[in-house]
């Protein structure tokens, strides 16, 4: 498939510093306009994957050009680039275009490049979720995903076990374990939005990058809603991290309010990251894991599922070996 990204800016400098930055990539089709009509006439000839449009230009200015976009090829991807950089401006890009990111100028080469890499396989990922019904290439997709982050290898898969486990124990019908393992495979699909430097970072991260980590439930049930994915596979991605204290993320939900598959599947995820080498630390012992597990009960997680879950939890990591 012919991966195309489409520059729109004002300035010929601006477009000829882009096209020379692009040059050795063989693998993106480059397009270039000098005004959002310019861009808009572009779009109309054949298919583009994602726009990256500066803020200020005469006559439509990027965020006019964006919205037009928005409404009328929404799988698009639409990045917002400006020398202007004030919340008021970030604020526009988000509600009135849905802009996927906000980039400042003067960029840094190789961050421009991640974020365009980073919008294309956003887009490739929707597109291949709303093209199959096929659980291989569900897994897959949560196998490219995990290649950001070679600690998680195997992760996404383990976790979908544990938690159609945990379901199954609770005695939720096949339906419902179907939406679990789905969601579980896709849980961390958001982070395709999180730089690598952050997912692979040693040790604590500072108030932005933690931000952008906490984004990628919201990003990851984006994706899901754009697949037309059904409301249990999204309300695992989006509601995963949320605590059953009410102090998680990213909606504050508490207790009940939580949907039961987003409670079981953070459950399956904590164990296995616990279980796991991370980064930032080596894996737990199964003794400690579920010792740490028990005294994160009463804030993160529903006690009636952590009383069904820790007898299974040495069978599961048996069948595992």
């Amino acid at each position: 498939m012919t991966r195309t990204v489409l520059f729109v800016d004002d300035e010929q400098s601006i477009r000829s510093t882009l096209e020379r930055m692009y040059l050795e990539r063989d693998d993106i089709r480059c397009l270039f306009a000098a005004s959002g009509a310019e861009a808009l006439e572009l779009m109309e000839q054949g298919a583009v994957n994602v726009v990256v449009s500066d803020y200020l230009m005469p006559g439509m200015r990027g965020i006019e050009l964006l919205s037009k976009v928005k409404a009328r090829w929404p799988q698009t991807l639409r990045i917002m680039m400006t020398a202007y950089a004030d919340l008021s401006i970030a604020i526009d890009a988000i509600n009135k275009s849905e802009a996927f990111r906000f980039v400042t100028k003067p960029w840094n080469n190789n961050e421009l490049m991640a974020t365009v890499d980073e919008a294309l396989l956003r887009y490739e990922l929707v597109q291949s979720l709303r093209t199959t019904d096929d659980e291989t290439v569900y897994l897959s997709l949560a196998q490219t995903v995990e290649l950001k982050d070679p600690y998680t290898k195997g992760h996404c898969d383990r976790v979908a076990r544990y938690a159609v486990a945990l379901g199954g124990a609770l005695g939720l019908d096949e339906g419902r374990l179907e939406e679990i393992k789905h969601g579980s495979w896709l849980h961390d699909c958001g982070k395709i939005g999180v730089p690598e430097r952050v997912l692979n970072f040693p040790g604590k991260l500072n108030d932005d990058d933690m931000e952008s980590v906490m984004q990628h439930p919201r990003w990851g049930s984006e994706v899901a809603r754009q697949a037309h994915m059904s409301e249990g596979v999204v309300n695992v991605i989006l509601y995963h991290h949320e605590r059953f204290d009410g102090q998680g993320y990213p909606s504050g939900l508490k207790g009940a309010e939580i949907p039961v598959e987003a409670r079981i599947a953070a459950i399956a995820d904590v164990f296995d990251a616990l279980y796991s080498d991370r980064p930032y630390r080596k894996a737990y012992s199964l003794e400690r894991v579920l010792e740490i597990i028990q005294e994160m009960t009463p804030t993160h997680f529903d006690p009636e599922l952590i009383t069904l879950f820790l007898p299974m939890a040495k069978e599961l990591i048996d069948h595992e070996h």
